[in-house]
């Protein structure tokens, strides 16, 4: 996309925040509004406004039809935030289609007052219209207020604690409030997470059959008991097989969930927003909200949402697989109904399809609607990283790489290609690995492969130690299926594989400066292990088969601290064979505390 384009479509809401400032007050201040949330910076604080009684499935689309943007401004920040349409206002509860209540999700950046003025219009198409003043104003359009934040009082996981997560033009995400960087583990199975029996309107719609699972949907009902009292549920005690598997992913200390938003015609065939799956103006509002209290628990369980928009087999459904209406419409719903919370990641496709002009256009509507700018990403086809990616390269929008890497052989080098690529433009990626292969294969379960020693070494460890934003877990296709990618109900069933992934987050979040650090093999000695490295400061060697290696501190003058790491239990750091380092030449580092034949992580530390 031109500059130019590009500008228009990033400054439309500015302009709009601005009219809809200058014009506030037209209607009483704060009439017919309901301000409910916990007043506190970072929380979600959400406005109800009465407006015009319509339905779902009215002839004339509430979704399509009005558009509601309510713009927020602290005197240094504004932001112009879409809404949506929300039924009779408790539709999760209720199961309402029709209502006259219209809702807008609010997460303010700083404490102190913050203004608000919201403008409501009405006409055909209106709220995918650019224009500002496209159609005609009603209702409330031009009420206004104000309310005070003060500080939030969460603990730990909850992200909360942190503030939002954002892309800082560097190789990692940083939350904007404790300023400490984020490095990604979690589940990238089930992809169909939200085809969950207890959700409105989802059923199996004939995808690929799964005899392990009951009319075809998830209910995860192994994690009924991982619900705690007080958990969030629906409609009466719906939701708790879900609530607690995400409350058992977060006890391993996990930190993303990979799940698909739309699979229609895909591998799955049960997960879309609509009330059905070809009426692609018409939203399921009820479900939606459901949705809504899933991904709000995730927030508080310190959970971030990998939202995957469309997948291979249905990524020329909407608009032929450009952007167009309906596609836009989708964003829309989606970025006005959830992209309040703290910790998403925008991902436009699994195994995409879509032309690289597509990809861009996708990622700049996004970017110009989303007020808190998440990073968008997009995942590529087997074998297809370079026809991907290469066009995508300082696309100023667009975040990074979600890796698909086949043979798993390919994954040291291929994040450290995207990640070095991305750096000569100056627009550095977020680069993580998200899938690898056989597909058959994936992750086993514990009982198949308890120690996980090929996932841990040549996944995780090669990944992180490339220098990657981020990995996630696909469970392949094993042949009872039962615990394959789309059936697999119970996370439990790879315990030891979440507890080395947290082994791994514990070694770079507390030992070491991961974010100044870069991918630095050539300075070890052993061709097949790995080395990470803040040259002068921080070596940290991934040594896959255990032994030895020499390091490379010729041009260091330096004394250094050595350190052993156990990747397979965790743990403090311990002594090895050689405690200290001088620089100056080529080092041996010595050898492990035990078990030297196994696979350790050494850490040579400058001595302050």
């Amino acid at each position: 996309m031109k500059k130019t384009k590009l500008f228009k479509k990033l400054f439309i809401p500015s302009i709009l925040s601005l009219l809809v400032l200058a014009f506030s007050g037209r209607a009483q201040t704060g009439k017919g509004v309901a301000i409910t949330g916990e007043l506190k910076q970072w929380h979600k604080v959400t406005l109800t406004f009465d407006g015009p009684e319509t339905g779902e499935d009215d002839a004339f689309s509430p979704f399509l039809n009005y558009r509601l943007i309510v713009t927020f401004s602290n005197g240094k920040q504004t932001l112009s935030v879409p809404g949506y349409f929300a039924a009779d206002g408790n539709a999760a509860h209720s199961g309402a289609t029709s209502g006259h209540k219209w809702r807008c999700h609010f997460v303010p950046f700083s404490t102190g007052e913050w203004k608000w003025a919201a403008s409501f219009r009405e006409g055909f198409k209106v709220a995918i219209n650019d224009f500002p003043m496209a159609g005609e104003p009603m209702a409330f359009d031009g009420a206004s207020g104000s309310f005070t934040i003060s500080a939030s009082d969460k603990q730990a996981p909850d992200f909360r604690t942190q503030g939002m997560l954002q892309y800082v033009g560097e190789h990692y995400l940083k939350f904007a409030g404790s300023q400490k960087y984020f490095l990604k583990g979690g589940a990238d199975s089930p992809e169909t997470l939200l085809a969950y029996g207890e959700f409105d309107g989802t059923r199996d719609k004939g995808g690929i059959p799964l005899p392990a699972l009951e009319n075809g949907l998830h209910y995860y009902k192994p994690h009924i008991n991982d619900w705690r009292e007080g958990d969030p549920t629906w409609k009466n005690g719906k939701g708790k097989g879900l609530i607690g598997a995400i409350n058992y992913l977060s006890s391993k200390g996990m930190n993303s969930v990979y799940f698909l938003t739309m699979n229609v015609n895909g591998d799955g065939n049960d997960v879309w927003p609509w009330i059905d799956p070809w009426t692609h103006y018409v939203f399921d509002v009820s479900k939606l909200d459901q949705w809504e209290i899933v991904f709000s628990h995730m927030e508080r369980m310190g959970i971030m949402l990998h939202i995957v928009t469309q997948e291979t087999e249905n990524d020329n459904i909407l608009d032929g697989g450009k952007l167009g209406d309906t596609r836009k419409l989708y964003f829309r719903e989606l970025i006005a109904r959830f992209g309040h919370h703290l910790a998403i990641t925008w991902n436009l496709g699994e195994e995409n399809n879509n032309s690289a002009e597509s990809i861009k256009a996708f990622s700049d509507y996004i970017a110009g609607y989303d007020p808190y700018h998440h990073p968008i990403v997009v995942h590529n086809g087997i074998y297809k990283e370079e026809v991907k990616f290469r066009p995508l390269l300082g696309h100023q929008t667009f975040h990074g790489p979600s890796l698909q890497v086949m043979p798993w052989i390919r994954t040291h080098d291929q994040i450290k290609i995207w990640r070095e690529e991305s750096a000569k433009t100056g627009h550095p990626w977020m680069v993580c690995l998200d899938e690898f292969g056989p597909a058959d294969r994936g992750t086993l379960t514990d009982q198949e492969d308890y120690w996980h020693d090929h996932e841990r070494k040549d996944i995780l460890w090669a990944s992180y130690m490339a220098g990657a934003a981020g990995v996630e877990w696909y469970f392949g296709w094993q042949n009872d299926g039962s615990t394959s990618d789309l059936a697999n109900e119970d996370w439990r069933n790879r315990e030891h594989m979440w507890e080395q992934t947290r082994y791994a987050l514990d070694f770079f979040h507390q030992y070491i400066p991961f974010w100044e650090m870069v991918s630095a093999d050539e300075l070890i000695a052993s061709p097949t292990d790995y080395c990470f490295a803040k040259a002068g400061e921080v070596y940290t060697i991934f040594l896959r088969n255990g032994g030895t290696t020499r390091v490379n501190l010729s041009d260091v003058k330096s004394s250094f601290e050595v350190k052993w790491y156990n990747p397979r239990t965790g743990g403090e750091l311990q002594d090895g064979s050689v405690k200290s380092l001088k620089g100056g030449d080529w080092k041996e580092v010595g050898t492990a505390p035990n078990d030297q034949e196994k696979d350790w992580v050494v850490l040579i530390q400058r001595k302050k």
